[in-house]
């Protein structure tokens, strides 16, 4: 939904991308280049302690920013932190203008595949859209291994023909721990330091190693799989594969497929969606 009203493109704007474990932010300058970026997280979004230690944690990151000219954000957390970061930002920066994006039909060069447009989550909306300016005129196959995995085709042409998604990285062991009896509950550096000076992924010989490389193997299994039905149905054409999200540095290394790291697609994508919809406002689009 909208907002507020467009503000001008004058000075730098601030984009934020509301994620489940975590919200990121960039400046973004003139020229849509992102000059600074910085993240916090909500790993318990209904915690009002964790609420606190969030808002300081934006705070001290957003003391020094200049004021911003507009802000705009991609929210797939829901309500509570969509409430939440309406405050932190009315504490900081009262009055400045702020739309918060749907995903539309099209927009960007981007052809939303899904049936009703707005069902797609805005952050893969604004990934796609990002992905598809970083690499112009590339079939593309866009990974975010976030607290969910989500995988998206898009053609060169722009129009995307659907996605996956299925549990990240992380909630897949957290799951396991938490519903089975005799298993550990593993976080991503519990999982990291029970690989350690194990030579990749292969069969454990303890449960800890065997519970994280499993669910790594079906992460990549999942990833390799999509990247080689993507391909078939292109007739065997090149597909580039975009790899980001917090579990990319474990899995990336795991993969046998080629693939290219980036990043900032969200928040890249979230300022060139800002730019198109405050230039068509200017032209009463």
């Amino acid at each position: 939904m909208i907002d507020s009203d467009l503000a001008g493109t004058a000075g730098h704007r601030l984009v934020i991308d509301a994620g489940n474990s975590r919200t990121k932010w960039a400046l973004v300058r003139a020229d849509g280049s992102l000059r600074q970026l910085g993240a916090f997280s909500h790993e318990n979004p209904l915690d009002d302690a964790q609420g606190d230690v969030a808002a300081r944690a934006a705070g001290l990151q957003w003391d020094d920013l200049p004021t911003p000219a507009d802000i705009w954000i991609s929210n797939v957390a829901g309500q509570h932190v969509a409430a939440r970061l309406s405050a932190m930002l009315d504490a900081r920066w009262p009055g400045i203008a702020r739309t918060t994006i749907v995903s539309r039909r099209s927009q960007c060069g981007v052809t939303n595949g899904y049936g009703e447009p707005t069902q797609l989550g805005t952050d893969r909306w604004a990934g796609m859209i990002g992905a598809r300016a970083a690499y112009p005129r590339e079939h593309l196959l866009i990974v975010t291994l976030g607290t969910a995995t989500t995988i998206e085709a898009l053609r060169a042409d722009g129009i995307f023909v659907g996605g996956l998604i299925a549990p990240g990285w992380s909630l897949m062991m957290r799951s396991l721990g938490e519903h089975t009896a005799q298993l550990p509950t593993l976080t991503p550096a519990g999982a990291r330091s029970a690989l350690a000076g194990k030579p990749g992924l292969t069969f454990g010989t303890d449960t800890p190693a065997s519970l994280c490389a499993g669910c790594a193997l079906a992460q990549t299994g999942l990833i390799e799989h999509a990247y080689l039905t993507w391909r078939a149905e292109l007739g065997g054409a090149s597909v580039r594969m975009v790899l980001g999200g917090g579990a990319a540095d474990a899995l990336a290394p795991a993969l046998t497929v080629p693939h290219t790291r980036h990043d900032h697609l969200i928040l890249s994508g979230l300022a060139l969606i800002a730019q198109d919809e405050v230039t068509a406002h200017r032209h009463g689009a």
